[in-house]
């Protein structure tokens, strides 16, 4: 074996045991799910119901979750916060980092829609509009493309807090799907020390991470922190906490923003106005069972099984699809971002990388700049992290990144051209697909005619313009709609499902998230990028997937973990030996795998 990589392996056996995460049920393998790659070469509507089926583990714990008392705590919490003017400021890192920044944006895009419909509302809410804000390991840039290794490092969660300037009259309510986030627990520790009340959320049980990770443990024993254990059991494809771990977290923190909402605003606007916002109490365990029921309804499994043969057989030509969204972008966006590491994809790349491959999905929207939309989907400017190489030196850096500081700042996260900018790129491949992606609330909206124009200019030079609608038409749309002469939206697909609205529309996010993260998945399991529930498709970017990668050759190969840890650090020392500047790089997983199960 080669020297450095036996000293590689070496060291993070005996030295790094904080990351051996196997112990973690949201990191172990689901029993059913098991053989989903088998499952679906049987049928597709199979494969469906069983990814679909896990979600009713969330379903069955969000009762007991959404009635408990640290939740009620956590509701009264942000209505004190916010009446004392103090704010809200969400925490997470990678996908629940994604979450946090979604958190303040549908706080934001609430009171921003407000003010456009409702001006004399708006005058006397206003002063609550700007008290929601998130912090995500890596800054704004991390929600487009992956930061590798910060969540490795709490100074930078602490860094992050400090330069949020947060005080003894806010809240932090951090979202760690573990509970072991090393830069999410660094915020949850520097709020605490500096007065601010403290939320923790994950979705591991409590008392198997005070055993086993000392750092959670901290956290979790901290009198300083409130916990809200989301435990809902392993996830649908092994370690893939974007799916059923955020949207756990996603149903809790959104329905305790929602809940805050309607605390403070409750005494200070009549019933009437209340409900012209939307605003009133919600049982959202029932909201979610119901939603997961429609998902599984024959006609939206079989509408799903569509786009995933479409999406399929474009990448298996080499093609590209290209998302259209707009208030629903970023959700879209989170998942298109998250298919790189989660699958080995070509990650985004910047208008000025001529070099790299172009990912095989992307978003846009199609009405404004690149500027302008983030503008729009924040509903405020980026926060972008800026640090300099003594910046990096004083939190305890790696060598390597004090010596070559990562450009996360605004001018680099505006090379992504998520607006209506022309980008060849997204036609550089023969097959291509335009898709417009929007909700069943937006097809019937106002603005819907001058964004599917817009969609229809952009899309002109694509070889395929296709239209998903995530929900049904509301009733009160269909009526004002016949009154006009005007027909409901006929999409080439649609996702059929009733959601009782809400003044941040809580459900119907959940509703595309749900959708894409299905159609993302399932579209990978048929490409063969899942062996058997595991990500076998995986970049070892941070030490948690390192842990991830050597438990899954253990597991497969019939070897013991230290041999697994011992074979991929050689397989690492390798490829970096390889020049793949004009192919793709190969999955350290698979390639070791076949090295050791050779055909």
């Amino acid at each position: 074996m080669n020297n450095k990589a036996h000293r590689d392996a070496e060291y993070f056996l005996d030295q790094e045991k904080q990351f051996h995460l196997g112990v973690l049920p949201t990191e172990q393998s689901n029993p059913k799910t098991r053989n989903i790659d088998r499952v679906f070469k049987t049928g597709m509507d199979k494969g469906l119901k069983t990814l679909l089926s896990v979600d009713y583990d969330v379903a069955k714990m969000a009762g007991e979750v959404l009635t408990s008392h640290a939740f009620r705590k956590l509701v009264e919490a942000g209505g004190r916060c916010l009446n004392r003017n103090g704010n809200i400021i969400f925490s997470g890192c990678g996908a629940t980092g994604r979450l946090s920044i979604l958190l303040e944006s549908i706080w934001r895009r609430f009171f921003a829609d407000t003010r456009r419909r409702h001006s004399a509302l708006y005058a006397q809410i206003q002063s609550y509009e700007n008290r929601v804000f998130s912090i995500m390991t890596g800054g704004d840039y991390a929600l487009i493309k992956s930061v590798e290794s910060f969540e490795d490092y709490a100074e930078f969660g602490r860094q992050q807090v400090r330069e949020q300037g947060v005080t003894g009259n806010d809240i932090l309510i951090a979202i760690t799907e573990g509970g072991e986030t090393s830069s999410v627990l660094g915020s949850v520790a520097e709020a605490a020390e500096r007065g601010a009340e403290v939320f923790l959320l994950f979705n591991n049980p409590a008392d198997i991470l005070c055993a086993h990770i000392e750092r959670s443990r901290k956290a979790i024993i901290d009198p300083r922190v409130t916990v809200l254990d989301l435990y809902c059991g392993p996830m649908a494809i092994a370690g893939s906490t974007r799916m059923q771990a955020t949207t756990f977290e996603q149903l809790a923190a959104g329905a305790a923003l929602e809940n805050i909402l309607y605390r403070i605003l409750k005494d200070k606007l009549s019933g009437a106005e209340l409900e012209r916002l939307n605003i009133k109490e919600h049982d959202y365990a029932a909201e979610f069972t119901q939603l997961l029921d429609q998902l599984n309804a024959p006609g939206n499994i079989a509408e799903l099984g569509k786009m995933i043969r479409l999406e399929a057989k474009i990448y298996r030509q080499e093609g590209l699809v290209t998302y259209f969204a707009e208030n629903y972008l970023l959700d879209i966006l989170t998942d298109t971002t998250e298919r790189a590491p989660t699958f080995m994809l070509p990650p985004f790349r910047k208008y000025d990388d001529l070099k790299s491959p172009p990912s095989w999905a992307f978003v846009k929207n199609p009405r404004f700049s690149t500027p302008g939309t983030w503008e729009h989907t924040l509903a405020r400017h980026p926060r972008c992290v800026e640090w300099n190489r003594a910046k990096y030196k004083i939190m305890g850096a790696p060598e390597k990144t004090i010596a070559s500081p990562p450009a996360l700042g605004y001018p680099e996260l505006l090379k992504f051209l998520i607006g209506n900018e022309p980008d060849p790129s997204r036609t550089s491949r023969q097959v291509n697909a335009a898709l417009m992606a929007v909700s069943g609330t937006e097809a019937a909206g106002h603005d819907f005619t001058a964004f599917s124009e817009c969609f229809n200019r952009a899309a002109a030079n694509f070889r395929h313009k296709l239209s998903l609608v995530v929900g049904d038409t509301p009733c009160e749309a269909k009526h004002a709609m016949a009154k006009k002469g005007e027909s409901d939206f006929k999409p080439d697909f649609r996702i059929s499902v009733s959601i009782c609205g809400s003044a941040l529309r809580l459900i119907e996010h959940l509703a595309v998230k749900l959708t894409l993260n299905t159609l993302s998945t399932a579209t990978m399991i048929v490409m063969g990028r899942v062996t058997g529930n595991w990500m076998s498709w995986v970049e070892v970017s941070n030490k948690k997937l390192r842990d991830r990668g050597i438990r899954l050759i253990s597991e497969l190969c019939g070897i013991s973990y230290r041999d697994a840890c011992y074979a991929l650090h050689e397989t690492l020392v390798e490829l970096e030996q390889i020049n793949f500047s004009d192919k793709g790089r190969p999955s350290p997983i698979q390639y070791t795998i076949r090295k050791l199960k050779p055909k």
